[in-house]
């Protein structure tokens, strides 16, 4: 098994530069870093396959690639695995200091029926890693633009949801004021019915007491 220690952390010394090499189909190919405690690490990789008709490293949608970590100091423990499509990044941070073993190994991707394992890679792979490895402002240059995007969603639904709070109350007080008047306007009406009850009463007693008095002045009863 290859152990390019040194040939590693000499060209990832450098972060404008990426690690590429070459892989004979599904054979796995390993690293060993020294890593100190608490660091992290995020890697960006990339796996193309050659391609006769092309005559060119090309990347094919069947092709996948495994990725795993494991602590060597602690009975080769493993801290990543993680299976992706042709490129994509992996991170992790390390746990304790000592020694890493990272392997990447070239797989065949079934489409729309799963993983099928290394075996159904056929050719040459190249195979391009670029690691920041402690480098706090590498990884948030890096992915600068898609958090300043996630900031941004969330500062636009906070503004959403304070507008419909706003829009709630202003509802809940025209409910409110639409029910004092719904309220005020049947006490009126309860009111006025009671007015024109009583003077109906009071007219009938009177046109009551009236034919009463005329009919006795007239001697009809």
């Amino acid at each position: 098994m290859w152990r390019p220690t040194l040939f590693l952390a000499a060209v990832l010394a450098v972060p404008s530069q990426a690690l590429h090499f070459f892989i004979d189909g599904a054979t796995q190919k390993c690293f060993f870093e020294e890593l100190p405690k608490d660091t992290l690490v995020v890697g960006h990789y990339d796996a193309k396959i050659w391609d006769d008709a092309a005559k060119d490293y090309i990347t094919k949608p069947d092709t996948g690639v495994f990725i795993t970590v494991e602590e060597t100091f602690d009975n080769n423990h493993r801290v990543v695995a993680q299976r992706g499509s042709a490129s994509g990044r992996f991170t992790f941070s390390a746990a304790d200091s000592g020694e890493h073993r990272l392997c990447v190994t070239p797989q065949n991707v079934a489409s729309g029926s799963g993983w099928l394992g290394g075996s159904g890679v056929h050719g040459t792979v190249k195979f391009t890693l670029d690691m920041a490895i402690g480098e706090t402002s590498k990884i948030e240059s890096t992915d600068k633009s898609k958090i300043d995007d996630i900031v941004q969603r969330v500062s636009d639904l906070n503004k959403r949801m304070q507008d419909i709070r706003r829009e709630q109350v202003f509802q809940r007080e025209r409910e409110a004021e639409f029910r004092d008047q719904s309220e005020s306007t049947n006490a009126r009406v309860v009111r006025w019915t009671l007015i024109q009850l009583a003077v109906l009463g009071v007219t009938c007693a009177w046109q009551l007491s009236h034919l009463r008095a005329f009919f006795i002045k007239q001697k009809l009863t």
